[in-house]
């Protein structure tokens, strides 16, 4: 592994967090969504949540602007209508959700991470993190037993812009002490992680545990774990 790494000159990988390295539980499913609004007196139908989410990431702005938290209570907001609810609290339910999946505990992570992690550690490489989140990357960082594997880690939050904005990345590059050419952008949105990140000569490696991506541009890798990173860089 180290002596491919040093032969293409990869210094530095940098993961996506949410749905790359962890996917949420119950609290943010079909049937979390209907406890949370519930709550607040909304009745919803948990049946229509992954149609509801659908419709809703239209919300998601992949131009990468400003990072504004009313466009994420704005995309959950969509989806509690799209689950059939109305009604006067329908902004709070949506804040409750916001605010809650920042918290660690809702979330597990993949069991390929933790593995593929140390790997790439052991073998010399920068680690970082950039995500699209309120999260505290150091609190996750702990809550998931991951303490020193990571170089950067970067929120949309703190840092002003959202991915896939140029200065995210290379803030995290210029963190990293790495240029484009030597890193890679591994996530699971070809819009904001992989366009993103190759807009600025950086690789990209697109993660689908679900299978094949047809609108993905043929000269960027899919994978479908984690496992399959190590052999590609």
């Amino acid at each position: 592994m180290r002596e491919v790494a040093q032969r293409l000159r990869t210094r530095a990988v940098f993961f996506d967090v949410d749905f790359t390295l962890i996917h949420p539980g119950p609290a943010f499913q079909g049937a979390g969504y209907q406890d949370f609004c519930a709550q607040r007196g909304i009745e919803v139908d948990p049946a229509l949540f992954d149609r509801a989410v659908s419709a809703a990431s239209v919300l998601l702005d992949a131009r990468g602007g400003i990072y504004d938290p009313q466009v994420f209570i704005d995309y959950t907001r969509r989806i509690i209508q799209g689950m059939g609810g109305v009604g006067p609290q329908l902004d709070a339910a949506a804040r409750d959700i916001y605010d809650e999946w920042a918290a660690c505990q809702h979330f597990s992570l993949y069991d390929d991470v933790p593995e593929v992690l140390r790997t790439l550690h052991a073998a010399g490489l920068k680690i970082g993190l950039i995500s699209n989140t309120q999260r505290c990357l150091a609190s996750f960082q702990t809550h998931f037993a991951l303490e020193g594997l990571f170089s950067v880690a970067i929120s949309s939050s703190a840092h002003g812009f959202m991915k896939p904005h140029p200065s995210i990345f290379e803030s995290a590059l210029q963190q990293a002490g790495a240029a484009a050419r030597e890193a890679v952008m591994v996530g699971d949105s070809l819009p904001h992680d992989i366009e993103g990140a190759r807009q600025l000569g950086m690789r990209g490696v697109l993660v689908s545990r679900a299978g094949p991506v047809p609108s993905c541009p043929p000269d960027v890798p899919v994978i479908q774990s984690l496992r399959e990173l190590p052999a590609l860089l």
